[in-house]
């Protein structure tokens, strides 16, 4: 398998990777605009255009859309993200043409009409709901926001319901003129999938928009606070948030394998502290996410609202010990483990499709796997037990907190915790 790049003279990236014995590809265009690319008043709109793009263009119906789609057997699909939005369809190889004329039409021949805009408020205000019952939900959109208050990687990717009742038409076609220009687009195609012929239909149907470099998104910068809700639930939700590396930093590997031997797995130190030896909660987990600029480290845990302030001091003294104890074992496993779930997902062409859409996006180039395996199994114990040292002095941190949390602890007194 090998990854084949070409860019289009208006900007436009190509990226395919063919992979022998696969009958199916999975081919989608991602676009470098999400909802960090939003001002305040904006704030949704990203989301909102992504449920419109299914809603009906210039030659075919929404119902066609689908048709057009599933009458070969395909899936059609999409999502926002805080840096992205995807289009993407998953179809047997001889219907690669077939899909890439459907996500061109989306993408291009929306006609925003007024009736379906109004279907589709309905529609995204119905999820928005759906979400706010969803405390898991509420309690991760909350710690983005205290990590970044005021700034658009801390608001939701849904937006308020507020924004989303007056969203016009003309509101969706200039972010639509503004984000989507070629420059902005990325092609990706993996499974059983021609370059070559990619890349002439790309040029037959994209070569034609202007280059239109979309506007810099602000930069991100993590100030941290608390957010904490009182209600009866069953559960009390607890969230803790650092700044972590960006995927650009030397460091993001090291913070990927801290992530994991923290709260990774079965065999990390907060399940087998929290969980399995004192039996403080069912769910508990730290990962990291990464962006092009800016990064952060969540942990969470659904307990009793007995049990939550154990469980915040034990989390705060198993971050502690890490800085000084983390063991050659520990740091194997991780790295195991952190290769296996690489390699592992990347079996299914929309991983690869994905992987390859992100790292545009991120280095303007593919890098090859072996590179990614080769500095994960650079990380030492002494890196680690560094950045486990150099998050216990973190300046700000995050904490948000949903549920039974009358007994939790204050931010400030875990913050002065972990740092003393």
């Amino acid at each position: 398998m090998s990854v084949e790049t070409h860019t289009l003279a208006n900007g436009l990236t190509v990226v395919c990777e063919h992979m022998p014995g696969l009958e199916s590809a999975t081919i989608g265009v991602w676009v470098k605009a999400g909802a960090r690319n939003e001002n305040a008043a904006q704030n949704g709109i990203a989301h909102f255009l992504e449920h419109m793009a299914f809603k009906g263009t210039k030659s075919r119906s929404a119902l066609e859309i689908a048709e057009v789609v599933e009458d070969v057997g395909g899936f059609i699909n999409a999502y926002t993200s805080r840096e992205m939005t995807a289009y993407y369809t998953r179809v047997l190889g001889a219907d690669v043409p077939l899909a890439l004329d459907v996500l061109a039409d989306i993408l291009l021949n929306s006609t925003f009409d007024p009736r379906e805009i109004e279907v589709e408020r309905g529609v995204i205000l119905s999820e928005i709901g759906q979400s706010l019952d969803t405390p898991d939900d509420v309690v991760f959109d909350w710690l983005q926001g205290v990590s970044y208050p005021d700034q658009p990687m801390g608001r939701p990717i849904l937006g308020p319901a507020e924004n989303v009742q007056r969203f016009s038409r003309k509101d969706l076609s200039d972010f639509v003129a503004t984000h989507y220009g070629a420059e902005n687009l990325i092609i990706s195609a993996a499974g059983m999938v021609d370059h070559a012929a990619l890349v002439t239909q790309a040029e037959a149907l994209f070569g034609h928009m202007p280059k239109n470099a979309a506007p810099a998104a602000s930069a991100a910068r993590f100030i941290g606070g608390e957010k904490r809700m009182e209600k009866p639930l069953e559960q009390a939700h607890f969230t803790l948030g650092f700044a972590a590396p960006y995927f650009r930093d030397e460091k993001v590997y090291t913070a990927q394998i801290y992530s994991m031997l923290l709260g990774g797995g079965m065999t990390s130190r907060l399940f087998q502290e929290a969980r399995e030896k004192r039996g403080l909660c069912y769910s508990i987990f730290a990962s990291i996410a990464p962006g092009l600029e800016s990064g952060m480290l969540s942990i969470y845990a659904g307990t009793s609202g007995e049990s939550i302030n154990e469980l915040a001091q034990v989390t705060i003294a198993e971050m502690k010990r890490a800085a000084t104890d983390i063991s050659a074992a520990e740091l194997a496993r991780a790295q195991v483990q952190m290769k296996a779930g690489l390699l592992m997902g990347l079996e299914s062409p929309s991983a690869r499709a994905e992987r390859m859409a992100r790292a545009i996006s991120i280095w303007g180039k593919v890098p090859p796997l072996g590179d990614a395996v080769a500095r994960i199994e650079a990380v030492n114990v002494a890196g680690l037990r560094d950045y486990a040292a150099s998050l216990c002095d973190s300046p700000e941190i995050a904490m948000a907190l949903y549920g039974p949390v009358d007994k939790a602890p204050a931010l400030e007194d875990l913050h002065a915790g972990l740092r003393g």
